[in-house]
């Protein structure tokens, strides 16, 4: 009954600037706030998406995160109504702490934010804000706004984090359902388990209760030869988030202008076209635009989804990004979530 929706996403990083750099140019972010002493991150900022990008240190934790993980997510912050009562009953209920509430700046500025631990080495701040403003108030006396030395993106495809994607370690779907159901009080909304010729993974969904928060999250299935869900896991070096799905009001427009700009998606075999209207009964969708932009659809009862995914930019070929446009829709893909299962595993069968 606390959480609302998905405050920021935080990324430890090798270079907080060049990583910057990459997230304007490639998709559209900008650079809104740098914090003013000792963490050395930047605050980017997309419609409603707000992403952190935090610069390891020489060495401890952070250095020792990336030198574990590369790039990736550390922090998924959640917003909250009352952070001492979120964190509270979350550790009560199981949850390891990793920092009490802490309050910054005062007033209508007011941050209250405290830490537990979620899946591997990847935790979930709560955050509860007095208000909702400029990069200022981001985290009062930490971060302050940035306005020159970065460039100005030409494109903002994205309106909004749509849901991340967490890859775990075979055997702990079930226990992290049982986390986030016992602890923060989500619930299971869908399930889908895939096998192919040799692999396959069990997948099921979680959410808050407002739909604003949701974590797909995928094991391998135990019954087949090592998959890409493995294949993550041991580029990575343990669970954490796959990818970022992130909505737009325009997928075509959006693929495009990332295409644009360096960026390759998956490939979709023809004959899951063949057959879509089949599948999903007569489409208001120029299905042979629908091929020509690799855009895989899906329809539940109050709409059609359309979804694209790029191909991995990461050094360790481990994250990756969706592109999702919601017509009325309020799933997940499940239809879909075999041609992605099999497009990421060609892909991993290209790489050395």
């Amino acid at each position: 009954m606390y959480f609302r929706e998905v405050d920021h996403v935080e990324m430890w990083v090798e270079d907080a600037h060049q990583a910057a750099l990459f997230y304007v140019g490639t998709f559209g972010f900008r650079v809104v706030g740098r914090a003013e002493a000792g963490r050395g991150s930047l605050l980017l900022q997309q419609g409603h998406l707000r992403l952190v990008l935090t610069e390891a240190s020489a060495e401890g934790a952070s250095a020792d995160f990336v030198r574990r993980h590369g790039e990736a997510v550390k922090d998924i912050a959640l917003r909250v109504t009352d952070v001492e009562a979120a964190f509270r009953d979350a550790v009560r209920r199981g949850a390891r702490p990793v920092s009490e509430p802490a309050v910054f700046g005062d007033g209508a500025a007011r941050v209250t934010r405290a830490t537990v631990a979620a899946m591997g080495d990847v935790v979930h701040s709560f955050v509860q804000r007095e208000s909702r403003g400029g990069p200022e108030d981001f985290l009062p006396g930490v971060f302050a706004p940035v306005t020159e030395g970065f460039p100005v993106p030409l494109f903002e495809p994205f309106a909004a984090l749509d849901h991340l994607a967490i890859a775990l370690e075979p055997g702990q779907l079930e226990p992290m359902v049982r986390f986030y159901r016992d602890v923060f009080g989500f619930h299971e909304s869908h399930e889908e388990n895939v096998r192919t010729g040799e692999s396959g993974m069990n997948s099921k969904v979680v959410q808050n209760d407002n739909g604003r928060i949701c974590f797909p999250m995928m094991e391998p299935a135990r019954d087949g030869k090592p998959g890409q869900i493995d294949d993550f896991l041991a580029r990575h070096g343990g669970p954490g988030v796959q990818h970022f799905a992130m909505l737009s009001h325009d997928i075509e427009a959006a693929i495009r202008a990332m295409q644009s700009r360096g960026v390759v998606f998956l490939d979709i075999p023809p004959s899951y076209y063949d057959v879509l209207e089949e599948r999903l009964g007569r489409l208001d969708l120029d299905v042979a635009r629908t091929r020509d932009y690799g855009i895989l659809v899906d329809r539940d009862a109050w709409g059609l989804l359309l979804q694209a995914f790029t191909r991995s930019m990461h050094p360790r070929h481990t994250l990756f990004f969706e592109v999702i446009q919601r017509k009325d829709a309020r799933g997940f893909g499940g239809a879909n979530i075999r041609a992605l299962f099999e497009a990421v595993e060609r892909e991993q069968s290209r790489r050395p």
